[in-house]
């Protein structure tokens, strides 16, 4: 499973390390992933996705999973995000 959130398309970062020394070596920066459970209000449903806790609270700063989905691009959105993203731009139309 690819460590990169569903909703902000975050991912890991390369580094270094510094020793006291001034020694540097490669490292990984990764986020801190967590899967969690996000409630559609248009679709009034709720959908599981693994997200940074970054992201939880950028999604939660922009009134909740249907107005970020709507907000974000197509590209930094997952596969199971666009899905969701249609599923809202649908409901959004016949309404």
């Amino acid at each position: 499973m690819a460590r990169i959130c569903e909703l902000t398309g975050k991912g890991r970062m390369t580094g270094n390390n510094v020793s006291h020394a001034n020694n540097k070596t490669k490292r990984v920066f990764l986020p801190n992933l967590q899967n969690v459970t996000l409630m559609s209000e248009k679709l009034d449903r709720s959908f599981k996705f693994r997200v940074s806790t970054h992201g939880l609270r950028s999604v939660e700063h922009n009134g909740g999973l249907d107005n970020w989905l709507l907000k974000t691009s197509d590209e930094k959105l997952s596969t199971s995000a666009l899905k969701v993203k249609r599923e809202l731009v649908k409901a959004q139309a016949a309404a």
